[in-house]
């Protein structure tokens, strides 16, 4: 137990957790300091591009196999079954409306990308390996939760929401997940020499490109929390500590059934305990207009997403090595 609290210390301290803090602390402090608009897009492509990119060239490598196959599928069975957990708890701890707990849930059960590529980040920095293909559940994984979620609504509220054409192409050609798909399929196509091309590019730069990413999550996350501060009822910040918790006994379990590499168990860890912030709140806006965004965005953005990146990945990063012996 110690080592496993002395691991999630140490990892406190890296760059692109404490790059996080600053900006949280800026936003709190009221700090003038911010990112372009601009740079934070081209920053959040640059991620996507280069984090799909080494998955699909990992692939390649190391060829497609049952594992693989399996953790896909393992994947979007969670995506599904995590938003009707997240729903059941909503109910017992807030005084949410079905709605709002649905489009709520919705985002649970779906992920996080940049939490992915932070716990891509420690995982590496902690000289564990990771199967690439784990990029290819993280795409997997973002779309299925709202489906969960509009089928929670017609559940329990009937007339509430109707999945129509429009909705699923929006879902299915996000642009994060076309740039996440597409950069994993080229990687797989062109392989290890394809990476070798570009690697000056996508391997040397992009540690420090993500501290300036999440310096500028920080300021949004923290700006988020100070300005919500009445939707935040005591209920609603429990849910978004405990979630990321329960996702990830789900993902832990998932992850050593499979047989996945220390590091593999950990980002199967992180996509289950991660809260969608961009995907699924565009969705829900057409889906569920109803529901209130302030909600959904606070408890993504502004609880779990802080959670996730602070205390979340190092205790992931703990227990996976404890419980795989790596």
């Amino acid at each position: 137990m110690e080592g496993m609290l002395a691991l999630a210390a140490d990892n406190l301290l890296s760059p692109i957790i404490l790059f996080f803090a600053l900006g949280v602390l800026a936003a709190f402090a009221r700090s003038d300091l911010s990112i372009p608009e601009a740079v934070a897009k081209g920053m959040s492509i640059y991620l996507l591009f280069a984090i799909g990119f080494k998955g699909g060239a990992a692939v390649a490598d190391n060829g497609i196999d049952t594992t693989l196959v399996l953790s896909l599928v393992a994947g979007l069975v969670l995506s599904f079954a995590i938003p009707m957990v997240a729903f059941a708890l909503l109910r017992v701890m807030t005084g949410l409306s079905v709605t709002d707990a649905a489009a709520v849930a919705g985002h649970y059960g779906s992920i996080s990308i940049v939490t992915f590529v932070a716990a891509t980040s420690v995982v590496q920095s902690a000289g564990l390996s990771s199967e690439g293909y784990m990029v290819a559940v993280a795409a997997v994984m973002e779309a299925p939760a709202i489906l969960s979620a509009l089928w929670l609504i017609a559940r329990f509220d009937k007339g509430a929401a109707e999945m129509d054409a429009g909705l699923m192409r929006e879902i299915l050609l996000n642009g994060s997940i076309v740039l996440l798909v597409g950069s994993f399929v080229i990687g797989v196509i062109t392989g290890a020499d394809g990476l070798d091309l570009i690697a000056p590019f996508i391997v040397t730069p992009f540690q420090g490109v993500l501290c300036l990413f999440l310096l500028d999550m920080g300021l949004v996350a923290g700006r988020g929390l100070r300005e919500a501060r009445g939707v935040l009822k005591p209920g609603l910040f429990l849910f978004g500590v405990v979630m990321p918790v329960v996702g990830s006994t789900f993902g832990l379990l998932a992850g050593v059934l499979l047989g996945l590499s220390p590091g593999g168990v950990v980002l199967f860890m992180t996509l289950s305990a991660s809260a969608s912030y961009i995907a699924v709140p565009a969705a829900m806006r057409v889906a569920l207009p109803e529901a209130n965004p302030s909600i959904y965005l606070t408890l993504s953005l502004g609880v779990t997403f802080p959670f996730n990146l602070t205390l979340g990945i190092p205790l992931y990063l703990a227990i996976a090595t404890f419980v795989t012996g790596g």
